[in-house]
């Protein structure tokens, strides 16, 4: 029987970038389902007490450092977004109203590699409008999905729910119900989804 990977992740973190970059890859070696769980890391770091290893120097720029030799082992771009962190409330939201529709990976695409290739102020309504039309979406249909009171109620359970289960940060895989924290988890992801 074919296992799950359920991946808990938010656009605006290199490393969730990182691991999107590679988990399609994982799930199609191993035979197991990858399921997309959008969060809001901004809410899950408020639950938590966490914060991102740029709110110490000396640790952010160790983990730019560590992040692009991973990129580099992968094979994927991976470039330093001068926006840095970016509020991303509306992008995940959009994000959300897409999960489980044909939309939904090309919409990840278009804001992943925006963020993270492009190196675009992905906080900026008009950057945004763009990348969509670029992406061949209606940025005022997507704008107004992401403003659907249910859409936003879905993506506050869904935060509720990953802080529910003792996630801190992102990327997160649940494999079985084992929990594996960041994207430099990929090897022990695999050898638990092959198990």
């Amino acid at each position: 029987m074919s296992k799950t990977i359920e991946f808990y992740f938010d656009v605006g973190s290199p490393a969730s970038y990182l691991a999107w970059s590679q988990l399609p890859a994982i799930a199609e070696r191993t035979g197991a389902s990858l399921v997309y769980k959008p969060m809001l890391l901004g809410g899950v770091f408020m639950a938590t007490g966490n914060s991102s290893p740029a709110t110490v120097p000396a640790k952010g720029a160790y983990s730019r450092i560590d992040m692009q030799r991973y990129a580099n082992r992968y094979g994927v771009t991976l470039n330093q977004n001068p926006f840095f962190p970016i509020n991303t409330l509306q992008l995940m939201r959009a994000v959300t109203a897409y999960q489980d529709t044909p939309k939904f990976e090309p919409l990840l695409t278009a804001i992943f590699n925006a963020m993270w290739i492009s190196e675009l102020n992905m906080g900026e309504p008009a950057v945004i409008g763009k990348v969509l039309v670029e992406a061949g979406f209606d940025p005022e249909e997507v704008m107004a999905k992401a403003s659907d009171p249910a859409v936003k109620e879905q993506l506050k359970r869904a935060t509720e729910e990953a802080i529910g289960r003792g996630i801190f940060g992102a990327p997160t895989c649940f494999v079985d119900g084992e929990m594996f924290f960041g994207q430099d988890r990929l090897d022990w992801i695999e050898a638990a989804a092959r198990s």
